[in-house]
């Protein structure tokens, strides 16, 4: 039996061709597009006593040169315990006991592989965190033009320029040291906000829910200084454990895991993966022989 289109017909059926190429190309855009911008991670660079991680489908111990998506996941120390986690845009937090750190939002930008300078951020990135009570450190690369860092508590908002800052809330208040670099403070949503720099603190605190909170700027008080700077300082030797790189995938084919966990992405798209930074390792001295000297004729 012969089949016999219509040249009405036929017109019909390139029409819809035609719809189903426009409908599918935005399609195969954001496929490109998801190809192209893998997703945001988080390495734990130290764990001491009890802590967890909750990715939003399950709640696990945190457990050390583990990866994990940074975006919504909440990281929780136990009283006693201490933890260290390492963004992909190089940022490292250090958790003192009994912190609860909630990661709401952390998107970044594609950024070239193999790349050398690690000191400073390797793409632009967003980062909105709560912290709901406790004590941590950050330490960040050098943040490149177009990246924003915003961490809240109850009562403040504390957008972040690097590059040391400690952040210490409990009921009562918050208090915002900066070791190096500039933080501004926003008590209230439209408030212009009070800067602190490089040696500053704010001290943010709440009469009642009603009244707008008390900002008060004064220097890092001396005694404070050493505890505070230990802080920061192992957020920076965490953030200098590791470093991110992308990793492209072909034929559902995963390049060898470089950690004891692994998040698996769909096939056929590009991945972070973090490299661990290993000490150099030096040559054992040559000891040179007087006879060897003086055949060689050195003087």
């Amino acid at each position: 039996m012969k089949l016999f289109i219509t040249p009405h017909a036929k017109a019909q059926l390139v029409l819809a061709a035609f719809l189903f190429s426009i409908t599918s190309a935005p399609h195969t855009h954001a496929q490109d597009a998801k190809r192209k911008n893998p997703t945001s991670k988080l390495f734990v660079a130290d764990v001491e006593g009890n802590s967890s991680i909750n990715t939003g489908e399950k709640i696990e111990d945190l457990t050390k040169k583990s990866v994990h998506t940074a975006e919504g996941t909440v990281v929780e120390t136990k009283p006693e315990a201490r933890s260290a986690i390492v963004l992909s845009n190089g940022t490292g937090i250090a958790f003192e006991p009994d912190t609860r750190l909630e990661m709401r939002r952390f998107q970044q930008e594609p950024f070239t592989p193999n790349r050398t300078d690690l000191e400073t951020e390797p793409s632009i990135s967003q980062t909105q965190a709560t912290v709901a009570r406790g004590s941590i450190g950050i330490c960040t690369a050098k943040m490149v033009a177009g990246s924003t860092m915003s961490y809240s508590t109850r009562h403040a908002d504390i957008n972040i320029r690097g590059r040391k800052v400690v952040i210490v809330t409990n009921d009562n208040s918050t208090v915002v040291s900066s070791l190096e670099g500039d933080v501004t403070i926003r008590g209230s949503t439209g408030s212009a906000g009070q800067f602190i720099r490089s040696g500053q603190q704010a001290i943010i605190t709440r009469r009642s829910a009603i009244e707008p909170p008390l900002v008060t700027v004064q220097p890092i008080p001396q005694q404070d200084m050493e505890a505070i700077g230990e802080k920061a300082s192992l957020a920076c030797m965490a953030r200098r454990t590791v470093y991110f790189d992308v990793a492209e995938r072909k034929n559902n084919i995963e390049p060898p895991p470089l950690t004891t966990a692994f998040d698996t992405p769909p096939p056929d798209t590009d991945t972070l993966v973090p490299v661990e930074v290993l000490p150099g390792v030096i040559p054992a001295p040559s000891t040179v022989s007087p006879f060897e000297i003086r055949r060689s004729g050195i003087n």
